[in-house]
């Protein structure tokens, strides 16, 4: 016994070290990605609380205080939307800790870029004190989270939207043949899986001897939006290109999919109704995947002229330098103009992103189908679910078609 608890006082120990020794590495340059990082173990954190808290979450007397005890499903809910209410609140915090910083000279930009030893601790001692708030508030946080996670969409929408031109101008500015041709090839290809998956979409949610014709609408107004997309793009005047139209079209149908799989499991029309657990679990892994993606990438790009969080004062706005410089000429020259450097992205927004962020990870983890309330029942709430991820895909369709006709409008202004 005692020789137990000398070798786990010696692991903590060196868990506390090496966690010490990798918050002080993190450097100015690092600190967006550390962000990602703390934002990927709270989807962990979820995960595994999902899988094997609820027996102590039962036991819990201020949170199981129900006359019949609920299912296990139930406690699993609660402990992941206890944990992204705790990253919610965290990050939140500090977006509001961050409104109005202008300059590195600011006291707070060095809190946003350090102290990270610290910040670990306060957000495990945040998600702790989550899990002794009252259910009340934990419901309250699940239907905002609904909201929020729509939210989250519309800015995934925009990342996508910044990701697609910066690729089209990319591998165009080569201005060689080999490059023509790859996106040729893979404008083809994000085509073939749009239409292979639009079939797929058919067969699934319209079967034959049903009235379906929400889904068929749904459908058939995705696959309009598909050649609406080619023929902007393609148009003499708009001068745009195949990939961004064959990439937003995949996404688009992904998106009706999505909304489509949510609908609830005893309607009719939703033919996945059987084949409900293994297509939950490869959409909840595609959806964190993404989320995670979209996140990491918001940080990579924080520092672009294109980038949904970069100030118009930024220094590095109307530059297409990177967030993280890896020439070490870059480096050294922006550590000698540090410290009368404007801060080169919004701080609030970026946290904001990553508040956002927490709500839509919830959802995914919970299902979208279920709702935490005081009666200890779950609900099934999965309509609400379909008309975010559809009207998200109709947002998407407005916001691409804007971005190529927006120049023809506005020719005096940068887009």
């Amino acid at each position: 016994m005692w020789a137990a608890s000398c070798l786990a006082s010696c692991c903590a120990a060196c868990a506390c070290e090496a966690c010490r020794s990798v918050a002080g590495s993190i450097s100015r340059r690092s600190a967006r990605i550390a962000y990602c990082g703390l934002f990927a173990l709270s989807l962990v954190v979820s995960w595994g609380l999902r899988e094997v808290a609820a027996p102590l979450m039962e036991s819990l007397p201020w949170i199981n205080h129900f006359h019949k005890t609920p299912d296990r499903e139930w406690f699993q809910t609660d402990a992941v939307l206890r944990v992204s209410l705790g990253n919610f609140v965290f990050f939140t915090i500090l977006a509001v800790i961050m409104i109005g910083i202008k300059n590195q000279k600011d006291p707070r930009d060095q809190l946003h870029h350090g102290g990270w030893m610290a910040k670990i601790v306060c957000w495990f001692i945040v998600v702790f004190l989550m899990f002794f708030v009252p259910n009340g508030i934990v419901s309250f946080y699940e239907t905002i989270s609904k909201f929020g996670s729509g939210l989250f969409l519309l800015v995934q929408v925009v990342l996508l939207l910044d990701f697609v031109h910066a690729w089209n101008e990319n591998w165009v500015s080569k201005d060689e043949q080999f490059w023509y041709m790859a996106l040729l090839i893979v404008s083809v290809v994000c085509y073939l899986a749009t239409f292979s998956f639009t079939g797929v979409l058919f067969h699934w949610f319209t079967p034959s001897g049903h009235d379906c014709g929400l889904n068929t609408f749904f459908i058939v107004l995705t696959l309009i939006l598909v050649f609406v997309f080619a023929t902007v793009a393609l148009h003499p005047k708009v001068n745009g290109s195949l990939l961004p139209a064959s990439i937003i079209s995949l996404y688009c149908t992904y998106l009706c999919y999505s909304g489509l799989s949510s609908e609830p499991r005893d309607y009719e029309c939703n033919g996945l109704h059987n084949h409900s657990k293994v297509v939950s679990t490869g959409s909840l892994t595609l959806g964190l995947l993404t989320t995670v993606l979209s996140v990491v990438y918001s940080a990579v790009r924080a520092g672009s002229s294109t980038s949904l969080i970069s100030p118009s004062t930024s220094p590095r706005a109307g530059s297409e330098k990177p967030l993280l410089p890896f020439d070490k000429l870059d480096e050294q020259e922006d550590k000698k103009t540090d410290e009368a450097k404007p801060v080169s992205y919004s701080y609030t927004f970026f946290h904001l992103i990553f508040s956002l962020a927490s709500m839509y990870s919830a959802m995914l983890l919970t299902g979208w189908s279920t709702s935490v309330g005081e009666s200890g029942k779950l609900i099934d709430v999965g309509w609400p679910s379909v008309w975010v991820r559809i009207v998200t895909g109709w947002a998407t369709a407005a916001l691409f078609i804007w971005s190529l006709v927006a120049p023809l409008i506005f020719p005096d202004r940068e887009f």
